[in-house]
C-alpha cells in the first residue's frame, strides 16, 4: 500500500509538472512579440523611400527648369547624402538588432542602389549645372553681338537671323531636349560661323564663345537626360518597397503565431480550470508574496533614481562650477591690470607726500615768523624764507604737483575699469534682478565677451547685432549658454596654424522670436560626432579637460525656455550653432526647474 501510495504520489507529481510544463510552454508563446526591430526597421525604411522620391521629383522638377545658373532652379536638387548615410548607419544597427532574415537579405542590395542613386544625383547636378550656365552663355553672348553687330555698315541680316534662330532653339531645347531644336542649333552655328568670317576680330572670339557654349549645351542636355534615364530606372524604390512588404509579413506572420498559440492557451487553461482551483489558496499565497517582492524592488528603483537624481544634479553643478572657475580666472585675469593702476599710483603718491609734508612744516615756520612782524629776527627769517623757497623750488623743478594729478588720474581709470569689469560681471550672472524678465539678448552677448577676454586675446570678433526684440528668459542661464558656445568656439580655433581665428556672433529677429548665431572657423565637427555632441558626458577633449555636459547644460536651458539649438559643421571649415528663443516661453514655471 505504501509503495503504491508514494507511486501514485511520484505519477501525480510527474502529471502535474507535465501539465505545468506545457502551461509554460503555451505562456511563453503568446507573450508579446520583440517587433520594436521591425518597426524601427519600417522607419528607417520610410526615410530612404522618402529620400528616393524627394531625388526623383527634384530631378524631374531640376530638369524642366528654365531658370538661369543660381536661380531658384539651381538648388532644387538638395544635397542629401548625409541623410541617406545616417538612414543607412541606422538601418544596419537595426538589422544587427532585429532577427530579420528578409532585412539582412536586402540590406546590402539597398545600400548599394541608393549609394549609386546618390552618385548619379550628383553626376545630374553638375550636368545640370554645366547646361543652364551654357544657355545663359549663349543668351547673354548672343544678345553683346547683336548690339555690336547693329552698329556695322554694310548690315548683316544673314548673321542676325543665325543669332535669332539660336537664341530662339536654345532655351526650347533646354526645356524640351527635342531633335528639331538640335537641328536648328547646328543650322544656327553653321550660319554663325560662315557670317562671322568678315566680322572684326572682337566679334569673331565672341562667335566661338557663343558655338562653345551651344556646343556645351547640347553635350551637357544629352547626359542630363541620358542621367535622368538612369535614375528613373533603378530599382531602388521597388526594392525598398518589397523589403517592407516582407517586413510586414514577417510581423504578420508573428502576430498569427501568438494568436494561435493564444487560442491554445485559452482552451488549455479551460480545460485545466477545474484541477487549479485547489491551486487558488497557493496561488494566493505566492500572489502576497510576489506584492511584496513588487514592493520592495519599486522601492529599490525609487532610491536609485532618487540616487541617479541626485548624482545628477551634483554633476551639473560641477559642470556649472568649472564653467564659473574660468569665468572667475578670466574676470582676475583683467581686473589685474587696473589695479596695478590703482597701487602704482598709491604708492608713488605714498613716496612724495613727504616731501610736500616737509615742504608745508617749513612754510608754516615762516608763516610764523613773519606774523611776528617787528620782533621776528631778521636774519632767522631770511633763512627761513630761502629753506622755502629751496624746496618750492625743487617741487616745482620736479613736477611734484603734476604728477601727483596724473597718478591721481590713472587710480580713477583703474578704479573705473575695475568698476566696469564688476559691472559687467553683475550684468552676466543678473544676481540683482528677478529670475526670469525680460532681456536682451544683444546685451547678453556684450557681458559674455568681456567676461570671456581672456580666452579671445589673438581672435577677431565679428559682432552682427540686428534690431531683435526683448525676450522673457532667465538671462543668467541664457548667459551661460552664450558662454559655453563662445568658449567652445574658441576652443575650436585652438591648433589652427596660419588660420586667422575668427569667431561671427549674428543676433536677428524672426516671426516669433530671435535667433542667435555663434560661427567659427575653425576645425569643424566630424559627421560620425555631430549627433552625439548634445549627450550628456560626452566630449571630444582629453581627459580631464572637459565633464561632456557643458552642451547637453545649454541643450536643456534651450528647451526649457521652448526654443532649440541646432548645429551645422564642415570639418577643417568651421561650425555654425543657432539658438532660437521665442519672445515668451510656454511656461515660466519650466525654466531652471
Amino acid at each position: 500500500m505504501k509503495r503504491t501510495a508514494a507511486l501514485q504520489n511520484s505519477l501525480l507529481a510527474l502529471a502535474a509538472l507535465a501539465l505545468i510544463g506545457v502551461l509554460a510552454f503555451l505562456y511563453d508563446k503568446t507573450q508579446p512579440a520583440d517587433i520594436r526591430g521591425q518597426i524601427e526597421a519600417l522607419s528607417r525604411l520610410r526615410e530612404l523611400k522618402d529620400i528616393d522620391l524627394r531625388w526623383d521629383a527634384d530631378v524631374q522638377r531640376s530638369a524642366t527648369e528654365r531658370d538661369a545658373p543660381g536661380g531658384p532652379a539651381a538648388a532644387i536638387v538638395t544635397d542629401r547624402r548625409a541623410a541617406l548615410d545616417s538612414a543607412l548607419r541606422r538601418l544596419a544597427d537595426t538589422a544587427r538588432e532585429a532577427s530579420s532574415k528578409a532585412l539582412t537579405a536586402s540590406l546590402f542590395q539597398i545600400s548599394l542602389g541608393m549609394r549609386q542613386k546618390a552618385q548619379q544625383v550628383e553626376e545630374f547636378k553638375g550636368a545640370n549645372l554645366a547646361a543652364k550656365t551654357a544657355l545663359d552663355t549663349i543668351v547673354r553672348t548672343a544678345a553683346e553681338i547683336g548690339e555690336q553687330t547693329a552698329a556695322l555698315k554694310p548690315a548683316q541680316p544673314a548673321l542676325d537671323a543665325a543669332l535669332q534662330r539660336l537664341t530662339t532653339s536654345a532655351p526650347l531645347y533646354a526645356w524640351l531636349v527635342r531633335d528639331a531644336q538640335q537641328r536648328e542649333i547646328e543650322t544656327a552655328l553653321a550660319d554663325l560661323q560662315q557670317g562671322a568670317a568678315a566680322l572684326p576680330e572682337t566679334l569673331q572670339v565672341k562667335s566661338v564663345q557663343l558655338r562653345d557654349a551651344a556646343i556645351a549645351l547640347l553635350t551637357q542636355k544629352q547626359a542630363e537626360q541620358k542621367l535622368v534615364l538612369q535614375i528613373a530606372t533603378l530599382p531602388t524604390g521597388a526594392r525598398i518597397n518589397n523589403l517592407t512588404q516582407s517586413l510586414d509579413r514577417e510581423l504578420e506572420s508573428s502576430l498569427q503565431e501568438k494568436d494561435v498559440y493564444r487560442a491554445y492557451l485559452i482552451g488549455y487553461a479551460g480545460a485545466l480550470l477545474i484541477l487549479l482551483g485547489w491551486l487558488v489558496a497557493k496561488l494566493r499565497a505566492a500572489n502576497v508574496s510576489l506584492e511584496a517582492r513588487v514592493a520592495q524592488r519599486t522601492g529599490e528603483l525609487s532610491d536609485a533614481l532618487q540616487h541617479l537624481r541626485e548624482s545628477e544634479s551634483q554633476l551639473i553643478q560641477s559642470e556649472k562650477m568649472s564653467s564659473l572657475g574660468q569665468m572667475v580666472a578670466g574676470v582676475a585675469h583683467e581686473i589685474n591690470t587696473p589695479l596695478a593702476y590703482v597701487k602704482n599710483s598709491l604708492g608713488t603718491v605714498a613716496d612724495r607726500l613727504p616731501e610736500l609734508g616737509t615742504a608745508l612744516a617749513e612754510s608754516e615756520r615762516l608763516l610764523g615768523l613773519l606774523q611776528a612782524g617787528p620782533d621776528a629776527d631778521p636774519e632767522q627769517l631770511s633763512a627761513q624764507f630761502a629753506l622755502v623757497s629751496q624746496h618750492l623750488a625743487k617741487l616745482k623743478q620736479q613736477g611734484v604737483v603734476e604728477e601727483l594729478s596724473t597718478l591721481v588720474k590713472d587710480g580713477i581709470y583703474g578704479t573705473g575699469q575695475m568698476a566696469e569689469i564688476v559691472g559687467n560681471l553683475k550684468d552676466f550672472s543678473r544676481l540683482d534682478r528677478s529670475k526670469v524678465t525680460s532681456f536682451n539678448l544683444n546685451d547678453g552677448l556684450d557681458s559674455t565677451l568681456l567676461l570671456a577676454k581672456h580666452l579671445l586675446k589673438s581672435v577677431v570678433i565679428d559682432k552682427q547685432f540686428g534690431q531683435i526684440p526683448a525676450v522673457t528668459c532667465s538671462p543668467s542661464q541664457v548667459n551661460q549658454v552664450f558662454l559655453n558656445l563662445i568658449t567652445n568656439a574658441a576652443q575650436a580655433l585652438q591648433g589652427m596654424p596660419g588660420t586667422l581665428g575668427r569667431i561671427t556672433l549674428t543676433t536677428r529677429a524672426t516671426d516669433d522670436g530671435v535667433t542667435v548665431e555663434v560661427a567659427d572657423n575653425g576645425k569643424g565637427i566630424p559627421p560620425e560626432v555631430l549627433p552625439k555632441i548634445f549627450d550628456p558626458f560626452f566630449s571630444t577633449k582629453e581627459i580631464g579637460k572637459g565633464t561632456g555636459l557643458g552642451l547637453s547644460i545649454s541643450y536643456k536651458i534651450v528647451q526649457q525656455h521652448g526654443g532649440r539649438i541646432e548645429v551645422d559643421s564642415t570639418p577643417g571649415k568651421g561650425t555654425r550653432f543657432s539658438v532660437h528663443l521665442p519672445k515668451h516661453p510656454p511656461s515660466e514655471a519650466q525654466i531652471g526647474a
